[in-house]
């Protein structure tokens, strides 16, 4: 039997309801049902894996450009408010947490609101929001408190929305191929703190600090908002309310375990590389530079490891990912005293860095399917929260624990071991997670 997709049917899949919304989109398959072997209907939802999806994919990567990018150029903004002495590094440090830690703080919140609202109007919101938040960041910049509340806060909270709303759409649209369309939707984060670190730079040095934040609140609003308006779903959203019965699965608490510690040392990097770069003798320039090309080898990674995923499974994708993320924090970061090695752990790091994000919604979708994505996912982002919002500080503490990043290249070695190590307990957890799924070590897991 099949269910069109006009149809007002609802149909339960354990705690997740697919009630199809949306019959004007087209290349839509259709949903069918099927009789598992216990006797209990469940609903086969077929993908079109293209079509308007690549529509989707785009108008996703845009949000991605700005939600990720904002928070990853956070360094440079960082870089010049330490060197006007607002405050010291691991408080401004806080305040770029802090609006990417929102994504896991509202993670759960934001899924009940889209539910509610649509996936569209939610995008809006946080459009609205990512962007008055800077605006508003503008009237702040020699308030720390300030700065909390209007870029920590308030665009911290549209981020949040963006991801939620932006960061899932990809599934309903596909199956085979939804590796590549994450990895392409998390690549335009990648190339938006690339394009934003340089930009914010070049504003800074041109228009000062405040109206740096007003121009890019200004274009946020007008990139992301029509965005925002080309997002359709094929169904319903399911339910975000928490799901106890997660937890019951050793691969769900290994994921939510270690994609949380995974988060900790995720944020060292990008805010961090400026000071680090400043200590070995590098301008500041270089430095914005430097941080482009991290973030553009996040692309890279983003796009690389979707499309990796896709063969070998986006498990072995995450594992492979936090492995190589581990090795450059603990044998190429400790050892760059010069611009060469400097920029090779960069590459490098981006690149695993940026695999971590595009892998963690292919691997809930391959694990859970394309209905329970949301309130999964949902709940591994939450997972985040403690990683997001104390990893960058902690390194901050560190650093300034063994001299601040004016005691040059040796004081940040302890920030960089300590961010290593976080990434190597994740990547044997994937690991642990790969295991559960199948002891082939050739297999697609």
């Amino acid at each position: 039997m099949s269910l069109k997709t006009n149809s007002p049917t609802t149909v339960e899949h354990g705690a997740v309801e697919l009630l199809p919304i949306s019959p004007h989109i087209n290349n839509v398959s259709e949903s069918t049902s099927q009789v598992t072997p216990t006797g209990r209907q469940e609903i086969v939802d077929d993908a079109p894996d293209g079509g308007y999806g690549w529509i989707i994919t785009a108008a996703c990567s845009v949000l991605c450009f700005f939600l990720v990018g904002l928070g990853y150029s956070w360094g440079v903004m960082q870089a010049r408010l330490a060197a006007e002495n607002l405050a010291a590094d691991s408080t401004l440090a806080f305040i770029g947490s802090t609006a990417v830690s929102c994504v896991s703080f509202g993670a759960v919140l934001n899924g009940r609101l889209i539910r509610h609202i649509g996936t569209r109007n939610s995008a809006l919101v946080a459009s609205i929001l990512m962007g008055s938040g800077l605006i508003l960041s503008g009237w702040a910049t020699k308030s720390v408190p300030g700065l909390f509340i209007t870029n920590g806060l308030i665009m911290g909270y549209g981020i949040s929305v963006a991801f939620m709303a932006g960061g899932t759409l990809p599934s309903q649209y596909f199956t085979k191929k939804r590796g590549i369309a994450n990895g392409l939707v998390f690549a335009g984060g990648g190339i938006g703190g690339a394009v934003l670190s340089v930009s914010m730079q070049a504003l800074l040095n041109r228009v000062g600090v405040a109206w740096t934040f007003r121009i890019l609140g200004f274009v946020t609003l007008a990139a992301t908002i029509p965005a925002a308006m080309l997002l359709k779903e094929r169904t319903r959203r399911a339910s975000s309310s928490i799901e106890w019965s997660l937890f019951r699965d050793p691969k769900f608490v290994l994921l939510f375990v270690g994609s949380g510690i995974a988060t900790f040392p995720l944020l060292v990097p990008p805010f961090f590389i400026p000071l680090y770069a400043s200590s070995i003798g590098i301008t500041a320039g270089t430095g914005s530079v430097l941080v482009a090309v991290y973030n553009l080898s996040s692309a890279c990674g983003r796009v690389g490891f979707g499309f990796l995923g896709d063969y070998i499974g986006p498990t072995s994708s995450l594992a492979l990912s936090m492995v190589i993320t581990a090795l450059s924090m603990l044998a190429i970061w400790p050892v760059s005293s010069s611009i060469a090695p400097f920029i090779a752990f960069t590459v490098i790091n981006g690149v695993g860095n940026g695999g971590f994000f595009s892998t963690i919604p292919s691997v809930v979708g391959h694990i859970y399917g394309p209905t329970r994505v949301p309130p999964a996912l949902a709940m591994v982002v939450t997972a985040w929260a403690a990683g997001y919002f104390m990893g960058a500080p902690v390194a901050g503490y560190i650093l300034e624990r063994y001299g601040g990043a004016e005691a040059g290249q040796a004081a940040f070695r302890p920030a960089m071991y300590y961010a290593g190590s976080m990434s190597l307990a994740s990547a044997m957890i994937i690991f642990a997670i790969r295991h559960q799924m199948t002891r082939n070590f050739f297999a697609f897991a």
